[in-house]
């Protein structure tokens, strides 16, 4: 039975793709609960299983095998319907390839999560403008997505991400494509929404971005290899500075 806190967990799941000679086992019996609230990293090297798993999380995909529960109900036993509502409702996506309407506004590609779950055309404006305005680009609105930077195009990604207020935001190499000053800011907004209440879950190979969150979950070859809190990085005081005597001066020497 899941935790009270658990707003995610999987229970024995594998994932296998392909049949027979062909098969190939991503996810090999993982038993994993995360958090309400809680920041978490998921890394590994390219084919580990990483992305999968997030995918699984995310019930973007089925296990072959084992439970996915989210906040205590068994995804399996529920109609594709309710998942769709449970991704469109409680989860936001931030992805590496940002999948925008290049050709269209960036209102109109914030407002799409709010277009697909029936949200009224006044509400999803004042929304989406409100999502805007928390990453800064709510004077952006009317331009193009296709006009914008690569800081600004994830930025946008962000704000689609949070204007249903969703409880998860699941974020996939958020900050593969963009420059360190860039990556740093979408690191700050993604951190910044993580204090305000929703969870965080990051799929990544950057060890020094797993290390701001508070738990990272290394994945190789399918399994979970190593789960644990990350140790924040002590604060150096300063030294003070040695003070040695004064030479003591011997009689008879001027």
């Amino acid at each position: 039975m899941d935790n009270k806190d658990s707003i995610i967990s999987l229970r024995n799941v594998r994932k296998v793709y392909g049949k027979r000679s062909s098969a190939f086992t991503a996810l090999d019996g993982v038993n994993l609960e995360i958090k309400r609230g809680e920041s978490v990293a998921v890394i590994g090297k390219s084919g580990s299983g990483k992305s999968t798993l997030m995918h699984i999380l995310a019930l973007l995909d089925k296990p072959t095998v084992g439970h996915v529960n989210v906040e205590g109900q068994n995804a399996s036993k529920l109609r594709q319907r309710r998942i769709n509502q449970i991704r469109n409702r409680k989860f936001g996506f931030v992805f590496q390839q940002f999948f925008m309407n290049s050709r269209d506004t960036v209102l109109n590609n914030v407002m799409l999560p709010l277009k697909i779950a029936g949200v009224p055309i006044r509400q999803r404006k004042k929304r989406a403008l409100a999502a805007l305005k928390i990453v800064d680009l709510n004077e952006r609105a009317k331009a193009r997505a296709n006009d914008l930077s690569g800081g600004q195009k994830q930025r946008v990604c962000i704000a689609r991400a949070i204007v249903n207020s969703p409880s998860v935001i699941f974020a996939d190499e958020p900050t593969g494509n963009l420059d360190s000053v860039t990556g740093q800011k979408v690191e700050d907004l993604l951190f910044d929404l993580n204090k305000k209440g929703i969870t965080l879950i990051i799929v990544t190979h950057d060890a020094d971005l797993a290390a701001k969150c508070d738990r990272q979950i290394h994945i190789k070859d399918g399994k979970i290899e190593k789960d644990f809190a990350s140790t924040p990085t002590p604060v150096k005081k300063p030294v003070a500075p040695i003070r040695r005597p004064a030479p003591i001066a011997k009689k008879g020497v001027k």
